[in-house]
């Protein structure tokens, strides 16, 4: 009797906590401790603060002047340099596209010649500010008097002055759009790189032109990477056209220059060039999110069914 109640003694306690042990994450016994975190709740009532002291200081401050900044938010010269802004981010943004997928082919060639040539292009226009390039665009007539059409070495059929063609809009769409294209190609040779190339060799074997299999199979894959980086530049092309400023032409920034130069009124003006940059740059990230949740639409569903898979085999019994 006493080794009996000694075993049952002895074996008591271990079946207590193997039992314990083979109990489910989750059951009712356990306690879950949340950590505490001090440091993170200290971070928010900084940042409440702060954001508290911004807004305040909006409301209240009467150095702001919203009445005025009311009256010239839809004024005609500062709508007039909007719509230029517009149409400067709007051409120059759609020829840097075209030349920049030129480029990126180029790039991507098996000729020595065509990829000697994309890369030069880069190094030209990124090694060089875009304040340069406008500049020199501006004052291309001091090089080239004028443009001429001919027979090489006979006579000259057509001859215009440079200074008709190079208007101070013709300068600064080629200036913004030939400086944009640099950049663009990277952009875009980094989107063809990232699509395998099991995807063009699959479409070549199927009969498709190296041509066709670039525009069908390629470059759409390619989009979902190029889209992203490609809407930064162009919300940043829509600010850097500020810069055109310096030929003369009156952009958004420069309308408001010209304001304030003759009223005085520096603060609420440039207040109202600032809320039109916001609401134009909140219009092109929300079509942004548009575009690549369209472009993601398949991927996004393969990546759920996935993500679903591994869910159901880790609350399986078996697993």
């Amino acid at each position: 009797m006493t080794a009996v109640s000694t075993h049952r003694s002895s074996t008591e306690p271990r079946s207590k906590v193997t039992s314990s042990a083979q109990q489910p994450l989750g059951h009712d016994d356990d306690v879950v401790v949340p950590r505490r975190r001090p440091l993170r709740w200290v971070g928010i009532a900084v940042a409440a603060l702060v954001v508290y002291q911004v807004v305040n200081s909006f409301i209240t401050n009467p150095n702001y002047h919203w009445d005025v900044v009311g009256g010239y938010l839809f004024d005609p010269r500062i709508l007039s340099g909007l719509g230029t802004t517009l149409t400067l981010t709007f051409f120059g943004m759609l020829i840097a596209l075209a030349l920049g997928l030129l480029l990126a082919t180029m790039h991507q060639s098996p000729s020595r010649a065509l990829r000697a040539t994309a890369g030069a292009y880069v190094w030209f226009f990124r090694g060089t500010p875009v304040l340069v390039q406008l500049v020199l665009w501006y004052n291309l007539a001091i090089l080239i008097p004028e443009f001429s059409l001919g027979i090489p070495f006979g006579p000259t059929l057509f001859s215009i002055d440079t200074n008709i063609v190079i208007t101070p809009w013709t300068a600064a769409i080629l200036g913004l759009s030939l400086n944009e294209a640099a950049y663009l190609c990277e952009i875009i040779r980094s989107g063809i790189i990232s699509v395998d190339r099991g995807q063009n060799e699959a479409a070549q074997a199927l009969g498709m032109s190296r041509g066709l299999a670039f525009r069908r199979v390629v470059l759409p894959q390619a989009l979902r990477v190029i889209v992203p980086p490609a809407s930064n530049e162009a919300i940043g092309l829509l600010k850097y056209s500020s810069v055109v400023s310096v030929i003369a032409l009156p952009e958004l920034l420069y309308s408001g220059q010209l304001i304030y130069a003759r009223t005085y009124e520096t603060i609420p003006v440039l207040i109202v060039v600032c809320i039109w940059y916001l609401v134009i740059v909140s219009i092109l990230t929300w079509l942004e999110s548009m575009l690549e949740r369209k472009l993601g639409v398949g991927f996004a569903a393969t990546a759920l069914t996935t993500k679903t898979g591994r869910w159901r085999r880790w609350l399986s019994p078996n697993h």
